[in-house]
């Protein structure tokens, strides 16, 4: 536990450096993969040090979170023994696994949305893709909109309530995360059978 808080540390004193907005996005493109601390850490803190490009910031963050994703799409397709087994291993993403696998025929776009919005595991997700070969296009478009949502309101809450909102994200991410996922997925539900 005290390794990862270090490496949260680690990603957050990015945003000290002129190099915050690089790093920004290699810390997206690597936790779509492999990496375990979510760039949201460093959006958060870069936004708050400049509002007004809060939603640049986002920008960036979801063009290397989306090249992250292609990146383990192509780990679980090419290289799942040798390099996607190892990384679920040690995310103990097995059971996720699993799960995904018997999910993928019937919803299979929706677990993509859901993953990208929320604080489940993402990479466990991109790799799985690439491992039960889930259509590309479908993946890609529930990366993006999943991967949007999730940048692009965090940046829009920076920019409309500045540092306050810093303290409330970092203390209820999750729970934000979830209920946004939930009306998001509900909205999208109630279209659906309105029309």
């Amino acid at each position: 536990m005290k390794s990862l808080r270090r490496l949260y540390d680690w990603v957050l004193g990015w945003a000290e450096t002129p190099y915050g907005v690089p790093a920004l996005l290699i810390l997206a493109f690597a936790e779509s993969s492999i990496f375990p601390i979510p760039p949201d850490v460093l959006l958060i803190a870069l936004a708050v040090a400049a509002p007004t490009r809060a939603f640049w910031f986002a920008f960036v963050c979801l063009v290397g979170s989306i090249a992250g994703a292609f990146a383990g799409y192509a780990i679980g397709y090419f290289a799942w023994d040798s390099v996607g087994q190892p990384i679920i291993d040690f995310y103990h993403g097995q059971a996720t696994m699993d799960w995904i696998q018997a999910q993928y025929d019937a919803r299979g776009f929706w677990g993509v949305l859901v993953a990208a919005i929320t604080p489940i595991p993402y990479k466990v997700f991109t790799i799985a893709s690439g491992v039960f070969k889930f259509d590309l296009l479908t993946f890609a478009g529930a990366s993006i909109i999943g991967r949007g949502i999730r940048f692009f309101a965090v940046g829009a809450l920076i920019y409309r309530y500045g540092a306050p909102i810093k303290s409330f994200i970092d203390k209820n991410f999750n729970r934000v995360a979830l209920v946004f996922t939930v009306l998001l997925v509900g909205g999208f539900a109630l279209l659906k059978w309105l029309i």
